[in-house]
């Protein structure tokens, strides 16, 4: 496709480089992914929500992260397993339909440290005020901070994207395997300076309230821990705090290798790649640890009855 068109509303994606005989091989590792994502993090939600005893803040919380993750799979993988099985020539995507797909890529990577963020704030209230926390983190309690990370989210990712529709196209070649914004506002010929340096502020006061909410959340817990004598509690509160630790590191450490490819031009395919691994590694590994992690979920899983 000529990539000289103005403001056309049939896009090309690159997509992925494979050869022939790697095509098949790729796809099926997309698609078993793909299923085990799903089946996984909806057999969580599932249990969490037929179960009465796994009815506590903590897995409530946790569902959001279930969805999330299905939502971030369901938006990427299909696209991308049919696209390698078509010739680079016929991936076209409609316009508004790339922005749709970059509007909802965008959340599922915004509200997965939102969501972090307040099951981290879970966490604190629990161990460190363990005595109220029945009072404080309550049905209601649980409801605002869920409408507050999707709500953010979606505040964020929206004027993201609305500085980026503004813009008029003279290109139509999507250089990644599906759409997000970078790639949108690289398609216009006008100035796109707004659009850097809201999307670095937007960046940057992420990362910072993500990172430091871990930090001062955890160094909190840890203080506490110190202080107490019980190892019983000690041992309890290190185990959950581990599972959310390793689930928060990563997705942060994901996310930032494929932004850091982006410095590298040579490595464009491995970045390609990066991306989509981004979805699917996470996604898989987070029902597993809080799985096993989570004395309360494998209690339920052997059919043992959870003392509330």
């Amino acid at each position: 496709m000529e990539n000289s068109t103005f403001n056309s509303l049939t896009l090309q994606l690159e997509g992925l480089m494979v050869t022939r005989s790697s095509r098949l091989p790729l796809f099926f590792f997309f698609f078993f992914s793909f299923l085990f994502v799903l089946v996984t993090n909806a057999g969580m939600i599932l249990l969490i929500l037929v179960d009465r005893n796994l009815h506590q803040p903590m897995f409530l919380l946790f569902c959001n992260l279930a969805f999330n993750d299905i939502l971030g799979n369901c938006l990427v993988m299909p696209r991308v397993m049919s696209d390698i099985l078509r010739p680079p020539a016929d991936r076209l995507i409609g316009y508004h339909q790339c922005v749709v797909q970059a509007f909802l890529v965008h959340t599922f990577g915004t509200s997965t440290q939102t969501v972090l963020m307040i099951m981290a704030f879970d966490r604190y209230v629990a161990i460190c005020n363990p005595l109220r926390y029945s009072v404080i983190m309550t049905n209601r309690m649980v409801v605002k901070l869920t409408v507050s990370a999707w709500g953010s989210a979606l505040v964020l990712v929206g004027i993201l994207l609305g500085l980026t529709v503004r813009l008029s196209r003279c290109r139509t070649l999507i250089t990644n395997p599906y759409c997000d914004n970078a790639s949108l506002f690289k398609l216009s010929c006008e100035s796109v300076v707004i659009n850097n340096i809201y999307g670095l502020t937007f960046t940057v006061v992420l990362s910072v309230a993500s990172v430091g909410s871990m930090v001062i959340t955890y160094a909190k817990i840890t203080a506490v821990c110190l202080s107490r004598r019980c190892k019983s509690l000690n041992s309890k509160a290190l185990r959950t705090c581990s599972t959310h630790l390793i689930v928060y590191v990563i997705m942060f450490t994901s996310g930032k290798v494929s932004i850091a490819l982006h410095r590298f031009p040579q490595y464009v395919e491995e970045r390609k790649l990066a991306i989509i691994l981004y979805h699917i590694i996470p996604c898989s590994l987070n029902p597993i640890i809080y799985g096993v992690q989570s004395n309360e979920v494998k209690k339920v899983l052997t059919g043992n009855q959870v003392n509330l």
